[in-house]
Formats: C-alpha cells, structure tokens, sequence
C-alpha cells in the first residue's frame, strides 16, 4: 500500500509526481530574515519573487519587519520563482516540514487535506472590511466539504496589453477575439510582428486559454462541478486558436515561460500579450521609450461573453504541520488591515480581494504621474465584471487544480493549433486524462 503523508488525502507520491508534471524543479531562492530583538515566535513565509521589485522590497523589508517587531516574532521571508512555488509545496508535505504560510498564484485544491481551514481568518476580516469579492470564495472555498483551504488577499488583472501605434495604423482596437485574429493578421503580415500569446506549460498560457475557452461559452466543468470540456463550444474555441496561431502568431509561443510575453512586447516583437501591468511597469520603471505605445484594454469579448482569468490568484495555505498556525492567522488578518499600503507598494498590480481596504480605487488608479497617459490604468476600474476564477462557472476544485497544474487545457489548445491532432481529437484527448483526475477525487470525496 502506498503509504501516504501524515494527514488524509495526498500520497507522497501523487504530490512529488503532481510537481514532475508541471515540469520544476525543487529549490529555494534569496530570503530575507527579520529579528526583532528577544523574539519568542518565528513566521515561516515562502512567496514569489515578484514582478513589481517594490512590493517584495514593502514587504520584506517595512511590513513583515515592522509585524515581527510588534508581535515579537522573527519572520523569514523566501521569494523564490514563481514555476517553482509547486515543487517547493510538495516537497514540504512530503517531509511535512516547512513554511508557515505558503502563497499559491493559482488555487491549491489539491492540498485541502494538508492545509487549516481559513472560515475564522474570512470571518475576522469580514467583520472589519465587509465581504471578500466573489472571485476569492470561488478560488479559495469547496462547497463540497464547506472548507476554506485557502485564503485570497489579491488578486491579478489579466488585460489585453496591446501596441496602440501598430492597431492604429490599421484602424482597429482588439475589442474581440475576432478582433485579435483579423488586426493580428493584418499587422503581422505589414510589419511580420505576430501576436504574443502562448501555447506553453506555462501559468501565462493557462490563463489565456481558459480565456478564450470561457468566452467560446466552454468550460472543464459545469456550475455543479461535473466534467463538460466535451462539447461543440470547446471544439469552436479549439478552432479558433488554430486559426489565431496559424494567421497571427509565429512557433516560438511554444516553447514560453511566464515571463516571454513581458519581454517580447517590451522590445518590440510583438503586437499584443494578455498580461497584467507587470508589462507596462516595467517599461515605465526602466524608461523604455516603447511603455508610451503600449495601451492596456479589458479582456477580450468572445462569441459568448466577455470574460477574462485573473493573471494570478494569490492563495495563501497554512500546513497543518505548521509550527505557528495562530501567528500565520493573525498575520493574515493584519495584512489585510494594512492592504491599501500593499496595493501602492505593488504599483496597482495586486487588486484586493476585500474591496473595502481601498476604497478610493477607481480613483487612484486613473491618475497616474508614470502613466502615459496618465488614465491609462483606468480601464481596470471594472475588472470584476469580466475576471473569473480557475474552474468557472463552479468552484476551484482538486480536479480542476491538477489539470491547471498538468497543463491538461495548455496541451490541448497546443495539439489542435499546431495540427498535432484536429480539434475534436485534441479535446477527446484532454476529456480521457481528466476523467480520470475527476474519478481519483470523487473517490477521495474532494469532488
């Protein structure tokens, strides 16, 4: 019998092969130690390396210091990249050994068993700010067993960044889908810059392609959780990135990692990237002339609707072996007291998932001295009318984090478009390998 970690659900071997599977490696990166004099208590934090430098340099350096401090608790802070946040978190249930709080980018389902509940951590902050916006308690929360194995602080936008200058010379805003594959073609065919969506093992490419599988009106599953990526809206969804990939993009979006679409649109290469506003942060932060030419548009309207993926989901777990679970709660509680200062130090890129924490930011957002324009940002202000979460329309579930972390949904959109299989193939495909993901947690009755 296989033996499993020392809590139900999870074998030491499912976790160990989940990460295989994504494709990383196990390995910590630079961390950060803070030690308040006579500290009784230490806080355990592994996060992303960020991709707004300021915001790590908030919080590693102000926030947590000035929280250990006040709370006579030494904090370590371990950034690492964001690819091997998955390797890192099995390992640590494996040995049941590690951090205190962990933060996912994407929902941690599978982990429910190893994790706390967070219902009191929700409660306290609901008492202060009001309820959390709906797409933290579609990521964070299974209806199935009332658990809330994880909790959201922020979340990512995911807009269209897209080169005004190139769009404007053929008349054209990418407003759709259609709209995306047509100006990409045009522009790409005058000035051979493709457009820059991936098609990779890759957290960028299975954000976007749950995009345009949303806006087709497809989806893995149903509002009830049960399996649905077979049906005529996945096969049209599958149709159209073909065409997008064959039309209006180049092979190298094959072979991205989650920072290429950053990169080749800031040097120029290509037409449009879904990213959040790391792309243009960054061009504003090193004064590349190109950020000027670079506008920023909601997600793109499909045959269905128009509907969008949060670029990331912040998700933070406490382990159930973890040596300071209290402390871990009362952190989180107290970060989001302090949220509004985490936004500014972010540069607008970590939304909060507790709307009441910044009041005023439609406002703050769509005047800003580094933009160009200065309303630039504007265009977020009503992003929670079409971000969703991983696994809409239900809930982010064990099934739906193993395919998002198997690349399921990235391999199927990547056979169809570079005519490895046809679309129908491609999705049968994809329908076999989640089925039995869907049977392995009905079983652990996760599902």
């Amino acid at each position: 019998m296989e033996r499993t970690s020392h809590r139900r659900g999870i074998s030491r071997r499912d976790v160990i092969q989940t990460a295989a599977a994504a494709g990383v490696a196990a390995s910590v990166g630079p961390f950060v130690h803070v030690r308040p004099a006579k500290a009784a208590k230490t806080l355990k934090i592994l996060q992303w390396s960020h991709f707004v430098p300021a915001y790590d340099k908030w919080f590693n350096n102000e926030y947590t210091k000035a929280w250990g401090e006040k709370n006579g608790t030494e904090v370590t802070v371990d950034n690492i990249n964001l690819s091997l946040i998955p390797s890192r978190a099995a390992a640590e249930v494996s040995a049941q050994k590690g951090h205190d709080l962990v933060m996912f980018l994407s929902p941690p389902s599978v982990y429910e068993d190893q994790v706390v509940d967070m219902t009191d951590v929700y409660e306290t902050c609901i008492k202060k700010h009001g309820k959390p916006i709906d797409l933290a308690v579609k990521s964070t929360f299974n209806p199935k067993t009332n658990k809330y194995f994880a909790f959201s602080d922020s979340f990512v936008p995911d807009p269209v960044n897209y080169r005004s200058d190139l769009w404007g010379e053929i008349g054209m805003k990418p407003d759709t889908w259609d709209d995306i594959r047509i100006g990409g073609k045009k522009i790409k065919d005058k000035t051979r810059i493709p457009v820059g969506v991936g098609l990779s093992a890759e957290l960028d490419t299975a954000m976007a392609m749950r995009a345009v599988l949303y806006a087709f009106g497809a989806g893995e599953q149903d509002a009830e959780g049960n399996l649905a990526i077979n049906s005529k809206n996945t096969v049209e969804a599958l149709k159209f990135v073909t065409a997008l990939f064959k039309e209006a993009m180049t092979p190298e979006v094959l072979a991205w990692d989650p920072s290429s679409n950053n990169r080749q649109i800031l040097a120029g290469r290509s037409s449009l990237v879904l990213n959040a506003i790391s792309v243009t942060r960054t061009g504003e932060n090193d004064k590349l002339p190109i950020h000027e030419k670079i506008a920023i548009a909601k997600a793109a309207k499909g045959p269905v609707r128009r509907i969008g993926l949060e670029h990331v989901m912040d998700c933070y777990v406490i382990w159930k072996f973890s040596e300071n679970i209290d402390g871990a709660k009362k952190f989180l509680v107290d970060y989001i007291d302090s949220f509004k200062d985490g936004f500014m130090a972010s540069q607008f890129y970590n939304f909060p998932c507790f709307a009441g924490t910044v009041p005023d930011l439609g406002k703050t957002i769509s005047n800003d001295p580094k933009a160009v324009p200065p309303d630039k940002y504007a265009v977020l202000s009503d992003v929670l009318d079409w971000a969703t979460n991983v696994g809409y329309p239900g809930y982010s579930n064990a099934a739906i984090d193993e395919v998002f972390n198997t690349w399921v949904i990235n391999t199927m959109f990547a056979k169809a478009a570079t005519g490895a299989e046809t679309p129908e193939n491609a999705m049968t495909q994809a329908e076999t390998a989640m089925k039995a993901i869907w049977a392995k947690w009905k079983e652990r009755k996760l599902i």
